[in-house]
């Protein structure tokens, strides 16, 4: 026998010692900390492990943003040397640097036994990769036979007698844009009267709000469905829209749809009205305008056909097939990629699709985006995602934790679109009601998560690095806020992208927030795409007013017979080409300077512009607003700020314009 043979079976060897010490130390609860011994299922598994998972190893490197050997031993006793990072002095770098050792969050599940039970069912009744593949390929082609047949249904029938296919509504369309875009006297919403088509309205329409001012006569409307009339009149029972109305919430506020499932109708055009009265029904309050409007027209309930969005039919089975999926795999790759290309044609062609009166641009559209989303939900995935589920055997705990949260953001327009928050921009802050307490809500919650995402990754030892990252990011945004005449603007799928990172670590909370950030990232992204960062204050504007100069406006010579009036405006500024007249919120008129042509002819240029108005019709009162236009080098019409309504009274009486803009 050799020497090292001798030592080899001495039973007081050193490598004897060594062995039963390492033996007599147990492992760790990853979760919680307390020692316990392994657990094995009844197929002889390891919990953390199954054949469909990815591998993984309590001692494996972590791979995702977190990546990066630890140096420090798993065990209490065996302390290493920190290395002390550049820039990290004393009793400061210590403490970011977490505790000694490093926890390593893993999540032990509840009920063990029946949370695995999926698992053990799917390894008994498919014991080959091969045959987990192929039922995998099944699911997902049953997913899409069912979807794409509804889909069909609801997007090339049912035709409705007399009229044919109906057409495509969103909850905000109507048939007149507002007071410039139609033209002078309307002319470009043309015809008013004599016309009928059948439409089609999605679910959801009761929520659909104005977001800017707008105004009806000497009303200013904001944050309401804009219903003008709807009420039978003094001499006519019929209830008459006024033309600019959502077609769509005036169906709501007519009884011809519900917003649960959308539906079908007729629109009849009937011409001007002069009066639309305001009633309250089906949980709107429509609005009243007591003077003459070019275009008006009732609806009429389409009893022949079954028209209803099927949004609601196709996400509970995306939802049933997306929990099969997430209780019967373990493996990341498999529950993340097929519920994120699920999703996404859920939110792309059903639930909340970008509007197109045709359904082919819809497809394009959608198509067009899931590409570029597709990489960066590979990114997500690759560091943030994999880390989270890695040798996650809670299936119960991942469908409702991940999963529930994730459908949550994914239908943001029917969830957090609720919050009264149109856009994290000033102007909406300010304006919109309940917005500013619903702003401090949103940021106490933020501060409370951001605080005990950043306590369990300072615990498992990776806050220097996670201020590595953020401090980036936070660089980067501040770059941003100081380039000239471009605004910041977070869109929600941005936000995703900024706090999906700290997500990184498989505890429960983070199972909640992460699948929540790659539901809003989803919905973002499938409906707006990717809206960029820096925007023009004009494109933040929208609709909204301007706050630029007004026209001097004096009050009017009245004729004496009361049918008639005269404005005489003062001189134009030379920034500007002319004035715009705005008669019962239709635009009536452009007044120029006088043009190079008119000098050469000798015709004299006056300071002032003056405007004669008859009455259209007699005993309605009438409504005045002017705005100063402007011209392009290459053409084209800009118009500034309109003033506030003169109200010219059924008697005769003026009442002057109040100070202020008006859209």
């Amino acid at each position: 026998m050799t020497a090292i043979d001798r030592v080899a079976n001495h039973p007081g060897s050193s490598d004897d010692k060594v062995l039963a010490e390492t033996e007599s130390v147990p492992l760790e609860d990853l979760e919680s900390g307390r020692d316990s011994p392994v657990n094995v299922d009844v197929d002889g598994h390891e919990p953390g492990r199954s054949e469909d998972s990815l591998d993984f190893s309590e001692h494996d490197v972590d791979h995702g943003l977190l990546g990066g050997r630890s140096s420090r031993s798993p065990y209490p006793g065996n302390h290493t040397q920190r290395s002390t990072a550049s820039g990290w002095l004393g009793w400061a770098g210590a403490f970011l640097r977490g505790p000694e050792p490093p926890r390593k969050h893993r999540i032990t599940p509840f009920f063990e036994g029946f949370q695995t039970a999926p698992i053990r069912i799917v390894r008994r009744l498919l014991p080959t990769v091969k045959s987990k593949i192929l039922a995998l390929i099944a699911l997902h082609a049953l997913w899409a036979l069912i979807f794409l047949t509804v889909l069909n249904w609801s997007v090339v029938g049912p035709e409705i007698p007399g009229y044919g296919m109906p057409n495509r509504l969103s909850c905000g369309s109507r048939l007149w844009h507002n007071g410039t875009l139609c033209g002078i006297n309307g002319d470009a919403c043309r015809p008013f009267d004599d016309q009928a088509f059948a439409f089609r309205c999605p679910a959801g329409c009761l929520d659909t709000i104005l977001l800017e001012p707008y105004t009806v006569g000497d009303q200013e409307i904001n944050y309401k469905p804009l219903v003008v009339g709807g009420a039978p009149g003094s001499e006519d029972t019929t209830a008459y829209y006024r033309g600019d109305s959502f077609i769509c919430s005036a169906a709501i506020h007519a009884g011809i749809i519900n917003t649960a499932a959308g539906g079908c109708g007729i629109l009849r055009r009937t011409g001007e009205r002069n009066e639309f009265n305001s009633v309250e029904r089906n949980g709107i309050s429509s609005i009243s305008f007591n003077s003459s409007f070019p275009l008006s027209y009732v609806l009429e309930k389409e009893m022949a056909a079954v028209c209803r969005d099927p949004r609601w039919l196709l996400f509970a089975m995306s939802v049933f097939f997306t929990s099969i999926v997430s209780l019967c795999t373990t493996s990341p790759a498999v529950f993340y990629v097929s519920v994120w290309f699920i999703s996404w044609f859920q939110v792309a062609l059903a639930s909340d699709p970008p509007f197109s009166s045709d359904y082919l641009e819809v497809v394009s559209t959608g198509m067009g985006r899931l590409l570029p989303a597709a990489f960066v939900g590979w990114a997500i995935f690759y560091f943030c995602v994999q880390d989270t589920l890695r040798g996650l055997t809670a299936q119960c705990e991942k469908t409702v934790l991940w999963l529930g949260p994730f459908w949550v953001g994914a239908l943001n327009t029917d969830t957090f679109d609720r919050i009264p928050i149109s856009r994290l921009t000033p102007h909406d802050i300010q304006q919109q009601p309940g917005a500013i307490p619903a702003l401090i809500i949103i940021v106490s919650v933020i501060v409370f998560i951001v605080v005990s995402q950043a306590w369990a990754i300072w615990s498992a030892g990776k806050l220097p690095r996670y201020l590595v990252i953020y401090g980036s990011m936070v660089g980067a945004l501040l770059v941003m806020v100081v380039i000239p005449q471009l605004n910041l603007r977070i869109h929600h799928y941005i936000l995703a992208l900024l706090f999906l990172p700290g997500t990184a670590l498989q505890t429960r909370p983070s199972l909640v927030y992460q699948g929540l950030l790659v539901g809003l990232f989803i919905n973002g992204i499938a409906r707006w795409g990717f809206d960029s960062i820096l925007q023009t204050p004009t494109a933040l504007l929208g609709d909204a007013q301007l706050g630029s100069p007004l026209p001097n406006v004096t009050p009017p010579i009245v004729e004496a017979a009361g049918d008639s009036l005269t404005f005489l405006l003062s001189a134009l500024p030379t920034d500007v080409s002319g004035i715009a007249v705005l008669v019962n919120d239709v635009l009536r008129t452009h007044l120029y300077r006088a043009s190079p042509a008119q000098k050469s002819a000798n015709i004299e240029e006056t300071t002032d512009l003056s405007f004669e108005w008859t009455r259209l019709s007699p005993r309605h009162t009438e409504y005045f607003r002017f705005a100063y236009i402007k011209t392009g080098a290459l053409g084209g019409v800009w118009y500034d700020d309109f003033t506030k309504a003169g109200v010219w009274k059924e008697d005769g009486d003026w009442v002057h314009m109040p100070p202020g803009p008006s859209r």
